[in-house]
């Protein structure tokens, strides 16, 4: 799981070229939205880059914005994160991690703009 490059970006997921996804998840109720907005970059914002997705640290928590991802060298890839709710919800927000046979989870709820 390193030194992977990027080969699909889509609204919801980064997909890796080892099929391995990175995406966002929320337990979602009726009156909220929260997400990591993979839609605001593009495939062109990874070339060049490859990423080591063994350790932890392939991303850091931007409090109040969403997430950067690090890669091995060259400039990280800010991917900003959203919520929603009338208040009477949940505002947790995971960062997931998946391929074949594994799936990693990490808190971001901080990460992410939140409105009312």
């Amino acid at each position: 799981m390193n030194n992977l490059k990027v080969v699909k970006v889509d609204q919801e997921s980064i997909q890796f070229e080892n099929g391995i996804q990175l995406f966002s998840e929320h337990d979602q109720d009726c009156c909220e939205h929260h997400y990591l907005s993979f839609g605001d970059i593009t495939l062109d914002d990874f070339e060049g880059l490859e990423f080591d997705l063994s350790k932890d640290d392939f991303f850091s928590k931007i409090d109040g914005y969403g997430i950067e991802l690090m890669p091995i060298q060259g400039r990280s890839v800010r991917v900003p994160g959203y919520g929603s709710n009338n208040g009477y919800y949940s505002s947790n927000l995971s960062l997931v991690i998946a391929g074949p046979g594994f799936r990693k989870i990490f808190d971001i709820t901080e990460c992410q703009e939140v409105s009312d």
